[in-house]
């Protein structure tokens, strides 16, 4: 009994440039956190004298402000000086949103290429319309009009459809079995791609949670260091501290919320291109089975 020819594959794309890409943009996004975080959040006009203190030291200007005094306070209603007043784990926080951001657009990039130019759905059911009628040429056309990972796929699973047709050595079942194998082949090569960069998203739900937590215990630290004090409690710190705690709890569930949502969203993507690869599979061997009985 022969066996199976090995598949024909789909030629698989260097992960080369996305791993470049992640390595790049992780510093990068960090660093424009820290720098809206000095020069944003933090600038002058954001803050004002703390109206107590003015009144008792009419010299103190925001010329002297420095971040270990509460005497300068953000202006009411300003959430530039308030998230300022967070602390430095609000530019960390800063920098992995826009991480998020920034490979959420990256992924749904890539999917849209890998889905093609036209309605997938439509592209399905018009590849399954020609098999029907046994028009695999025309097929095979419609894969080079459409283009994209599904397109590859299905073109693969073709192209081996038409070398099963003049292969004497094998019955039908195997026939079936290689043009099984070869879509699976074609599939494992493609697919991945899509997922690359999908980890770091999925590491931000995480991270986001875990760094706000943190900030929320450096603020209630400096809280409670306030009530410390000897004598009368430092309000002031004890403002200071619960404002730091509660924009750092915020921005760390804001993050891992997004990251959240657009990972679910990026992954139901993917599955929807499997599952249009598994559906035109299908109906290539199925075709070929009820064609060559």
């Amino acid at each position: 009994m022969a066996n199976a020819p090995k598949p024909t594959t789909v030629k698989k794309e260097s992960s080369t440039a996305s791993n470049l890409f992640a390595t790049l943009v992780i510093p990068i996004c960090i660093l424009i956190g820290v720098t809206l975080f000095i020069f944003v959040l933090g600038k002058p006009s954001n803050f004002q004298i703390d109206p107590a203190v003015a009144s008792a030291n009419s010299s103190l200007s925001l010329a002297f402000y420095n971040e270990d005094t509460h005497a300068i306070l953000p202006h009411p209603g300003n959430y530039g000086g308030m998230a300022y007043k967070g602390g430095f784990i609000v530019p960390i926080l800063m920098g992995m949103l826009l991480m998020v951001f920034v490979f959420s657009i990256e992924r749904l990039i890539v999917i849209g290429k890998a889905t093609g130019k036209g309605s997938l759905d439509a592209f399905v059911k018009k590849i399954q319309s020609l098999l029907s009628s046994g028009n695999i040429s025309a097929a095979a056309a419609e894969c080079d009009k459409q283009e994209g990972s599904v397109a590859n796929v299905i073109k693969s699973g073709l192209k081996k459809y038409g070398e099963m047709e003049t292969e004497q050595n094998m019955d039908t079942d195997q026939k079936c079995l290689a043009i099984q194998k070869d879509i699976e082949e074609a599939t494992s090569l493609e697919m991945p791609m899509l997922e690359q960069n999908l980890t770091i998203i999925a590491t931000l739900v995480s991270v986001g949670t875990l760094m706000g937590l943190l900030g929320t215990v450096t603020g209630m630290i400096k809280a409670f260091g306030g009530l410390a004090n000897s004598g009368a409690p430092d309000q002031a710190a004890l403002a200071t501290g619960i404002s730091e705690a509660l924009i750092n709890t915020a921005t760390g569930i804001g993050t891992s919320t997004i990251a959240i949502i657009m990972y679910n969203i990026l992954t139901s993507k993917i599955d929807k291109l499997t599952y249009a690869i598994d559906e035109a599979g299908f109906s290539i061997i199925q075709t070929y089975a009820s064609t060559h009985k």
